[in-house]
């Protein structure tokens, strides 16, 4: 672009240059925000469209296709989560092996082994099941629905998972990259967060409105969880949207 078309197209949007320069925006934060909000996009037809869905699988089973996208998307995880700002551990995937003192060691898989961004960083893992799983089983008495097994089944997995992590790893945790050497990390584990992604509200809801038994049998259930906490795949879509608003608004 030549000099006087550059000045004539800044002094055309002067009220555009002073926004980026008065919040700091760079080519990198707009480039970040436009691939997020692609796989917002993403997101959606991920778990709205079935035939999208089975495009995606090829192959794999549903289960792949969502660890695949949220390894693609660590971002999901950050404050969406309990407002705690989270992050991947330095330069490896969500799926970590945790049993041992070295996640680079047999052991149990997590699908996703994070860790919280303070001062002081803490564990926390998350297990991601599918977007279709049914959330409540039968009925078992007059108001009331039992929790699917898939759903306790998870619930029991994540547990085992910290149980096990708890006891063989060393306070504090200090992982090691590809090579052996220290990454620089201090992670601890005093109770560590844990979150089991599972199911869709919307499979509560029908023509004549929201089946309210079943959905307050899910919700006492997972509400007198204490770990792991449970959030739904369209939950989760929505805290993602939000971390994709709060970025525009900032940059706005």
């Amino acid at each position: 672009m030549k000099k006087d078309h550059a000045h004539a197209l800044l002094s055309g949007n002067l009220d555009l240059v002073i926004k980026l320069a008065e919040n700091e925006v760079t080519g990198r934060d707009i480039v970040a925000l436009g691939y997020r909000k692609k796989q917002l996009g993403h997101f959606e037809r991920l778990l709205a469209d079935d035939e999208y869905f089975a495009a995606h699988m090829a192959g794999r089973n549903p289960e792949a296709v969502w660890q695949a996208f949220f390894e693609a998307n660590p971002w999901i995880f950050g404050h969406g989560l309990s407002y705690i700002f989270m992050d991947s551990l330095h330069e490896r995937k969500l799926e970590q092996t945790v049993r041992g003192f070295s996640v680079a060691n047999n052991g149990k898989r997590a699908d996703g082994l994070m860790k919280t961004r303070a001062a002081v960083s803490s564990l926390c893992f998350i297990e991601i099941k599918r977007h279709d799983t049914e959330l409540v089983d039968e009925k078992y008495r007059a108001g009331v629905w039992s929790p699917s097994s898939e759903l306790v089944g998870g619930v029991a997995q994540i547990q085992e998972t910290v149980r096990g992590a708890v006891k063989t790893l060393a306070e504090p945790f200090q992982p090691k990259d590809a090579f052996g050497y220290p990454t620089g990390e201090e992670l601890w584990g005093f109770e560590p967060r844990s979150y089991l992604v599972i199911g869709n509200l919307g499979q509560f809801q029908g023509d004549r409105g929201t089946h309210e038994d079943k959905f307050r049998s899910f919700e006492l259930f997972r509400r007198n969880v204490r770990q792991p906490e449970i959030i739904t795949f369209d939950e989760l879509l929505h805290r993602a949207r939000f971390i994709v608003d709060s970025n525009q608004v900032s940059s706005d």
